[in-house]
């Protein structure tokens, strides 16, 4: 049976509610000085103001070295309700220093299978997913190569994999290696930032190979979101790809954090939602961050 590995163990799919499907709770990057997500506090202060708004379950993408701060979120997940699920996987290079990569460089596949069968660390906590990313309108050598090892990782176990777009663009690069060459099955694919290259025909193409478009990380300045993402997912939806759209926030930063003034996670409730539903329909923004989430994020183990 097909079950969402979260941070408490795998749970049916029709119990994840109301999900945001790209986030972060804990992300510490060398890109982001003095902007880290490290407080537990403030971690639980989100979760608690997104589940107050009906939110059931977070995806935190944050993969391998970052931060991601594991042993705390089962805590989390018991004390404010909400499903937590972790990633295994890795960033673009410039995330890590040249002596994480240096010691990965040979078992990235085998440390991505343990993480999600065995557990992240000593913690225990299984990851649910492999998160790696693409460069801009490309994929170098590291790309590559996080790639493979996440295909790998994905024959071993069925995990579905979430890529960072960066500034929304690669998507067809994306598809042609991971489901191209390595074999992963594009509904096991979740390409991540859509809405920061608000390409019609590269959307419609990523689409039509069956792989989950993710419109994530709203209200940034310096992206094409808020504004154009009510006609992106018209037109994907009219397009007859309504059931593979997911939605997320993806706050990265502690100034994004509603609890330090900015969006945060209870943004994607309290406006994205209801605007995109005065666009599209209640019922397909019910079903983006219902349905779709749960079949996106269940797997049959392996």
């Amino acid at each position: 049976m097909s079950a969402v590995r979260t941070v408490l163990g795998d749970v049916p799919a029709g119990e994840l509610g109301v999900c945001d499907a790209h986030d972060h709770l804990f992300f510490a990057s060398p890109r982001l000085p003095g902007e880290e997500l490290r407080g537990v506090a403030a971690a639980r202060a989100e979760l608690a103001a997104f589940r107050e708004l009906g939110g059931g379950t977070v995806v935190q993408w944050t993969p391998y070295g970052l931060g991601r701060r594991a042993a705390d979120l089962p805590a989390l997940a018991r004390e404010t309700g909400v499903h937590v699920v972790a990633a295994t996987g890795l960033h673009q290079d410039v995330h890590y220093d040249e002596g994480t990569l240096a010691a990965l460089r040979d078992r990235a596949a085998d440390v991505f299978v343990a993480e999600l069968t065995r557990g992240i660390g000593t913690s225990g906590v299984r990851a649910g997913l492999i998160k790696v990313a693409g460069g801009f309108h490309a994929l170098d050598a590291h790309a590559r190569w996080t790639m493979s090892a996440a295909a790998e990782a994905h024959h071993a176990t069925g995990a579905p994999v979430a890529v960072h777009l960066e500034l929304g663009t690669g998507a067809l690069d994306v598809l042609e290696l991971l489901c191209g060459e390595l074999g992963v099955p594009p509904h096991r694919v979740v390409l991540g930032h859509l809405n920061r290259s608000p390409d019609p025909v590269a959307h419609r193409q990523a689409a039509g190979s069956g792989c989950y478009l993710a419109f994530d990380g709203p209200s940034r300045a310096h992206h094409a979101t808020d504004w154009r993402m009510p006609d992106a997912v018209r037109d994907l939806a009219e397009a007859g790809h309504g059931d593979q759209l997911l939605l997320g926030g993806d706050t990265t930063t502690a100034a994004a954090r509603s609890v330090n003034g900015g969006p945060g996670m209870p943004y994607l409730l309290r406006r994205v939602a209801p605007r995109l539903a005065l666009a599209v329909g209640e019922e397909l923004v019910r079903r983006v961050l219902t349905e779709n989430p749960a079949r996106a994020f269940a797997v049959q183990w392996r």
